[in-house]
């Protein structure tokens, strides 16, 4: 085997939907306050019995359902998050132990808003030296939990839920190098800390750096793939904000791309973001089996990893 492929998807997100009009009675906003500015709708918010890792768990079982492989193939399972509380069995644990998957490594990844990108290319990576086979790799987070609901510049951004994908060796790659690394003297522009956390940013500066800095190396990851941005069928990018979305497409070049806008009904989900909104526009049938997408995770850290994928 020389490379690794997206074998299946799964997604999950709480049942309750928090709107615009209801955060308006919780904080001074509006609708069209909120729409203007990040463009988001909806967002989905855990219940209190919702964990990371039951929501990962959820996302993880469609997944493995959809590959039509059984839990004992699995060997390997990283999950995204930067909002599990427990910190031992770590959340790739605890859905090993919830699926029944009998001796998989386990591993958690916190690399904030571009956690998958940099999981999936760890599997990736792990698949081509020979140390896995088959691995579940998850984003998930419970944002709402470190939300400061007293800021409105930040608590109409998050939302919670859960994206996977089950990789597999392949003997052609269908995952393409990945592009990463991090500004860390500016960190501290996304931050979650303190005790308890909470989620806070400087949302001018990750404004200016994200839809500057990062286009080109977003064109990097298409190079490193061998495909110009106008042949993409698709653009995954972290699910930031509207305002940070089209500008970064847009000077992407991606002419030719469906362009993921799963925020506006689901909200900043981090981690999860990616995986979630890949996983509702291959369910929607809006990119064929086989087709390329760039998957393209920033933010906290003002870390970035990025590939080029081809469609389950």
């Amino acid at each position: 085997m020389t490379g690794s492929r997206i074998l299946a998807l799964g997604h999950y997100q709480p049942a309750r939907v928090l709107t615009n009009d209801e955060l308006a009675t919780m904080v001074d906003t509006s609708d069209e306050w909120i729409r203007s500015r990040v463009g988001i709708r909806t967002r989905r918010v855990a219940e209190p019995d919702e964990t990371v890792a039951s929501m990962a768990t959820q996302a993880a079982a469609k997944a493995l359902a959809n590959s039509g492989l059984d839990a004992e193939d699995i060997d390997l399972v990283l999950v995204a998050t930067c909002t599990a509380v427990d910190r031992s069995p770590n959340t790739a644990a605890r859905v090993a132990a919830a699926l029944g998957l009998p001796s998989p490594a386990v591993m958690d990844v916190n690399v904030v808003c571009a956690g998958f990108t940099h999981a999936l290319a760890s599997a990736d990576h792990a698949i081509r030296a020979g140390a896995s086979t088959n691995a579940l790799v998850i984003g998930v987070e419970k944002f709402t939990a470190v939300a400061d609901w007293t800021d409105r510049t930040t608590c109409v951004l998050v939302g919670d839920g859960a994206g996977a994908a089950v990789v597999t060796a392949s003997a052609a790659p269908e995952i393409g190098p990945v592009v990463w690394g991090s500004v860390p003297g500016m960190g501290h522009a996304v931050r979650i800390e303190g005790t308890p956390s909470r989620f806070a940013q400087e949302g001018q500066s990750v404004y200016r750096w994200a839809t500057t800095q990062l286009p080109p190396i977003a064109r990097r990851v298409c190079e490193r793939a061998g495909i110009g941005p106008e042949d993409l069928a698709a653009v995954v990018l972290h699910q930031a904000n509207l305002r940070i979305i089209e500008p970064v497409a847009r000077k992407l070049g991606a002419v030719n791309a469906v362009i993921a806008t799963d925020v506006t009904e689901s909200g900043n989900t981090s981690a999860a973001s990616i995986p979630l909104a890949l996983s509702k526009l291959v369910a929607r049938g809006e990119v064929a089996s086989g087709e390329p997408i760039l998957l393209f995770g920033f933010g906290g850290n003002l870390s970035y990893a990025g590939q080029v994928v081809r469609c389950p």
